[in-house]
């Protein structure tokens, strides 16, 4: 999967690549130099790669955490691991399940903004099962299905047109049969800490998204009061518009 998603971005990003580099590496006086970016269930680290490299190019010392998917707790640790690195300034952004993840883990002194892309965002006491149950019914939604041993998988025949329909049919596909699961316990763990609530907060809104309705994520970007940013994509948006995405983030790394 690592090679086919990379292979994808430099497909789909060479134009924005080539601008980039073009570019001083020289960051805003002020900017938070440090990014972190947290992916969501059913994908690895990967899915961020597009959006990583315009920040790289650009200056930013980006991280990719790799979150096991195993439980909340155990990809808040990642995520707070990740962070332990940061010298200075630094912005959390979530993917999907990711915007449960540094929900938790973002109330780190040195994080100066949060970024949800596409994510759920819970309150304390919300877990992604509640979010699930209260938001609108969606086609991904209703894939989602547990194997024997509780681990959670998007339905292979419906993730291309559920999860990622603005993507090349085969690299859609391919995703759909190398899915990393998400365990049954982080799908049900609730958070203690909802660091939006005392952090700027920045929404990249995907309004074809067909896993996180586009309602729903209106709906966690008012409640946090954050900046929206929105994009015409699926859910795997962060791919597709990775330009968009990672202009959100550059906003939020200049708040002060």
């Amino acid at each position: 999967m690592r090679n086919l998603l990379l292979s994808t971005a430099a497909v789909l990003l060479a134009g924005a690549a080539f601008a980039a580099s073009a570019q001083s590496a020289e960051l805003p006086k002020g900017a938070a130099h440090n990014i972190v970016l947290v992916h969501g269930a059913f994908v690895d680290q990967t899915s961020w790669q597009p959006v990583a490299d315009i920040l790289t190019k650009k200056g930013y010392n980006v991280t990719l955490v790799e979150n096991p998917l195993t439980s909340l707790a155990a990809d808040v640790d990642a995520t707070k691991q990740a962070l332990a690195k940061q010298n200075g300034k630094t912005v959390l952004v979530g993917h999907s399940w990711g915007g449960v993840v540094i929900t938790e883990a973002g109330n780190d002194p040195k994080i100066s903004a949060l970024v949800y892309v596409s994510a759920f965002a819970p309150d304390v006491g919300q877990s992604l099962a509640d979010l699930a149950k209260s938001g609108p019914a969606t086609e991904g939604g209703a894939a989602i299905h547990p194997d024997d041993k509780g681990n959670l998988y998007i339905d292979p025949k419906v993730f291309p047109s559920a999860v990622a329909a603005d993507l090349p049919p085969e690299i859609a596909a391919h995703l759909a049969n190398s899915q990393l699961p998400l365990n049954h316990v982080a799908f049900e763990a609730p958070v203690d800490i909802a660091a939006w609530r005392d952090k700027p907060t920045f929404y990249v809104i995907s309004t074809k998204d067909k896993v996180i309705a586009p309602e729903a994520q209106k709906f966690f970007a008012g409640r946090m009061k954050a900046q929206t940013t929105e994009v015409a994509g699926s859910h795997a948006s962060l791919v597709v518009h990775a330009k968009e995405v990672a202009a959100a983030i550059e906003k939020a790394a200049l708040v002060k």
